[in-house]
């Protein structure tokens, strides 16, 4: 049998989960029983994943090679005409290093998906803030007052990371304490170990709040982890 709390393996005889301490009589049955949404999903093998990551890397690139190419030419324009005083080759110096800082952060988010790796954690916490900032709109600065939801999610090697939204509790009330996830590697999106009492579900891909009935996001099309 499992334990309902943390989702470990329990031999038939304990009298407690050796990895949350719950009492063996309270989980219940197999995970396998509970509706079918107890225990990460094998679907994450699925090649709709690979294709979506391989995508996005694709999508990307292009982006941001794109931006720098405008970027260049641009500003060499900017210089040939002689815009807010600007020369060549100066000018044509500035579209180039603002051309390479875009394809620099392309390539660091491509290279982050990509070192990225999977690992188990448990939900220790969650914050409810109320925050504010300077925003400036022409030449006018305003307050801008908004709440900040946060998750705390401490990994089995005790570091912790943040899922962090700003006036939307959707993802604050959709984890409780003591839920145990999965980072998935690449995806950087987080599953649940137990959806057995959730009517809904983020895709792993895209993050499209779909139903729990639903197989696969409308969106993205990638199957939904459950």
């Amino acid at each position: 049998m499992y334990c309902k709390f943390c989702g470990t393996n329990l031999p038939e005889n304990a009298a407690f989960c050796g990895a949350c301490g719950a009492q063996a009589a309270s989980c219940g049955q197999p995970a396998s029983a509970a509706g079918g949404r107890v225990g990460y999903s094998p679907k994450i093998h699925d090649p709709a994943f690979s294709r979506y990551l391989k995508n996005t890397n694709r999508w990307a690139a292009l982006f941001s090679a794109v931006l720098a190419v405008a970027a260049v030419v641009g500003f060499f324009i900017a210089g040939q005409i002689g815009v807010e005083n600007m020369e060549n080759p100066q000018a044509l110096y500035i579209g180039l290093c603002i051309g390479a800082m875009f394809l620099a952060i392309a390539f660091f988010q491509i290279m982050g998906r990509k070192r990225s790796r999977t690992w188990d954690g448990t939900v220790v916490d969650k914050t409810v803030k109320q925050k504010s900032r300077q925003k400036e709109s022409g030449n006018e600065y305003y307050t801008q007052h908004y709440t900040e939801y946060v998750v705390l999610i401490r990994s089995e090697d005790g570091k912790e990371h943040r899922i962090c939204t700003e006036d939307d509790d959707t993802v604050f009330h959709y984890y409780q304490i003591g839920d145990r996830v999965r980072h998935h590697a690449g995806l950087n999106s987080y599953e649940k170990y137990d959806k057995s009492r959730d009517s809904i579900i983020f895709c792993s891909a895209c993050r499209t709040l779909c139903d729990i009935t639903d197989d696969v996001c409308p969106r993205c099309k990638c199957p939904l982890l459950k």
